[in-house]
């Protein structure tokens, strides 16, 4: 059978710097010293097919949110392979989002990196802003936006660009539920045009109801996959233990469950070297370019 979206062994991890200048030590010079890593997700496998509604449960800090970044290729794994037979939009709170630039130059920014071309996008814009529905605010920042009101942006925006594989991390979390239940209509819509849906939400209510399979993760491992009723049941079972515990006994199983998403990690190749100068570095290289540039003007007496 051919999957829509296969984990193999997925490994997500992120190094642990005490001081910003490690880091840079590491990205120029190599890692010539071991390394303490945060494992934030441990060797996911899971295989998703066409057009399942696949929901992800967990509690806050189990990865859910790293799986749904590798999911719309905004970061990659550390370890093992991620196959994903499709075109992935992520729908987040101010995923993607411009603070910066109004609602409206957002819609035109985020549907042109989707591909789309100036005559889809002016053919779509209305839809969008009429999705949204957050008024004279379109024409605003989205810095001066609330939670909701970026969501709701975020949200018409993504499934007006015609996705092939939706994921959905928290975005239905903010909002009235008017707003939340015009979301769900529109992705029974995308359910029934067979479209495959990642549903990564706290309510276990719209996961039981909407989701076709359910992945439970837990501290970075994933627990068990399966019918949506039958994983909802095992997750809210295990949710009411861990309430009725006392706070020393939460702070010793959270404290124990951490302890095990550490790792130390040394390497002196080449190869690993250069695999570390990636996306997540560039933001670093960015942010001290202009200091060196400002530097050598001012020895130059400019």
């Amino acid at each position: 059978m051919d999957f829509k979206v296969e984990f193999k062994n997925v490994v997500k991890a992120f190094p642990m710097h005490a001081k910003q200048s490690e880091k840079l030590l590491k990205l120029f010079f190599g890692n010539k010293k071991q390394t303490k890593e945060f494992l934030a997700v441990k060797n996911a496998t899971f295989k998703v097919e066409p057009g399942k509604t696949v929901g992800i449960a967990g509690l806050n800090g189990s990865g859910k949110s790293t799986i749904s970044n590798m999911l719309a290729k905004i970061i990659q794994p550390t370890e093992g392979e991620i196959i994903i037979n499709g075109e992935p939009s992520l729908i987040a709170i101010s995923a993607g989002l411009n603070n910066n630039l109004s609602g409206l130059e957002n819609i035109e920014l985020k549907c042109m990196m989707h591909g789309l071309s100036k005559r889809q996008i002016l053919e779509r814009k209305e839809d969008i802003i009429e999705f949204a529905d957050i008024g004279e605010y379109i024409f605003q920042p989205v810095k001066n936006y609330s939670s909701g009101m970026r969501s709701r942006l975020g949200f018409a925006i993504s499934v007006h660009t015609d996705p092939d594989i939706l994921i959905i991390d928290e975005a239905l979390s903010v909002g009235d539920t008017t707003f939340a239940q015009k979301c769900l209509d529109k992705l029974n819509e995308f359910k029934a045009e067979g479209k495959t849906i990642f549903f990564i939400s706290h309510s276990a209510g719209q996961m039981k109801t909407f989701c076709d399979e359910v992945i439970w993760i837990h501290y970075g491992e994933i627990i068990e996959q399966g019918e949506a009723a039958e994983i909802v049941k095992k997750y809210q079972d295990f949710t009411k233990w861990f309430n009725e515990i006392s706070r020393k006994e939460k702070r010793i199983y959270k404290q124990k469950m951490l302890e095990n998403q550490y790792r130390i990690h040394k390497s002196n190749s080449k190869e690993n070297r250069t695999k570390y100068i990636n996306r997540e570095n560039i933001k670093v290289i960015s942010s001290i370019i202009p200091v060196i540039i400002l530097g050598v003007l001012l020895l130059m007496g400019y």
